[in-house]
């Protein structure tokens, strides 16, 4: 028991005074991937609000502020979010809107983007909005993986790709594939 405590405790860390420069790129590609993508839902859309969900704030946190994470990288940003896309509405479909139905959907995506290397953090945000979102999202059904799931994390990753590697001492992506 007390080494199963002791896991618990954690261990110091040493962290390197933080680079306002490294702050203001992030700043930077954060705010023309999410602008991007409002600009973009207010001309294909009716709606301005429907291509902004909430997961793609965390995904601009990995893409803009950690490019160089494996959770950041185009297969897992693409991947993640349009399977989980799926699974998301595929539990709507089967269990409505309720608490079962959102636990499914989590579980579910974070199963297969294990399986398929494609593991996004915010891709369980992307199956859980799928199942708790609006009557205007739920009447897009299977559309949601592609828009706005789909469409905005490529446009999204385009900006990472032009905004990262304008600074000398970022890399993006790290690999494609």
């Amino acid at each position: 028991m007390r080494s199963y405590l002791s896991k618990m405790r954690g261990s110091p860390i040493e962290r390197a005074r933080p680079c306002w420069r490294d702050a203001l790129w992030s700043w930077f590609g954060a705010f023309m991937g999410i602008a991007g993508v409002g600009w973009l839902s207010s001309q294909v859309l009716a709606s301005h609000s429907l291509l902004m969900i909430g997961s793609f704030g965390a995904t601009s946190v990995l893409l803009y502020a950690a490019p160089e994470s494996p959770l950041a990288q185009p297969r897992n940003v693409l991947g993640g979010n349009v399977l989980s896309a799926l699974v998301g509405v595929f539990s709507w479909q089967w269990f409505g809107d309720t608490w079962l139905a959102a636990a499914v959907a989590v579980s579910t995506a974070i199963f297969i983007m294990q399986l398929t290397h494609t593991l996004h953090p915010p891709g369980g945000a992307t199956a859980l909005i799928a199942v708790i979102g609006s009557n205007e999202l739920h009447t897009l059904s299977w559309n949601y993986a592609l828009m706005p799931v789909a469409i905005a994390s490529l446009f999204m990753l385009v900006i990472a790709i032009l905004v990262n590697n304008l600074a000398r001492h970022r890399r993006y992506p790290q690999h494609w594939w």
